[in-house]
């Protein structure tokens, strides 16, 4: 026994032990970190689980709600339009009850003059008419190109028929 005593209190003896016990505790250490690690990647795969999961079921909802905020940008603008058309129109009515402009409105629209005014209408000498484009037309009476203008729709009409 005395030799396993010395051999106990060995400096290689001790080294040895000191080397298994050192090797111990980085190998419980290490598999402390790989448990820590499986752990922290299990509770980030369940993390970013939920997160999806949020995304997915927030996703319609914030469409929607964007939808809903243009169509009321759109109503605002609906809405500005339409007031802007209402004070036009105030201001048109107002004017209308001004006397002096329903008088000018007739002047120029209705050629209404006062008594004792004379009133001049400028006649275009075309009159407005527009002259036929046939060889001679402008010449003839007026009579003369009816007549012609239905005989030759009658002829149409009866090509049209054969």
């Amino acid at each position: 026994m005395a030799v396993k005593e010395k051999d106990r209190f060995s400096t290689a003896t001790r080294i040895r032990l000191l080397g298994e016990q050192t090797a111990a505790r980085v190998y419980r250490s290490q598999t402390k970190r790989q448990a820590r690690r499986s752990r922290l990647t299990g509770r980030a795969a369940l993390l970013a689980l939920v997160l999806c999961s949020l995304i997915v079921a927030l996703a319609y909802p914030m469409r929607q709600w964007v939808a809903q905020r243009a169509d009321i940008a759109e109503q605002e603008q609906k809405l500005a339009e339409a007031r802007e058309q209402t004070e036009k129109l105030k201001d048109a009515k107002a004017r209308w009850r001004d006397p002096a402009f329903v008088e000018r409105q007739a002047r120029e629209r209705l050629h209404m003059v006062l008594p004792g005014e004379t009133g001049y209408t400028v006649v275009d000498p075309s009159g407005g008419r527009v002259r036929p484009t046939e060889p001679g037309a402008a010449d003839r009476a007026w009579y003369s190109n009816l007549f012609d203008g239905v005989d030759k729709a009658d002829r149409r009409g009866a090509e049209d028929d054969h």
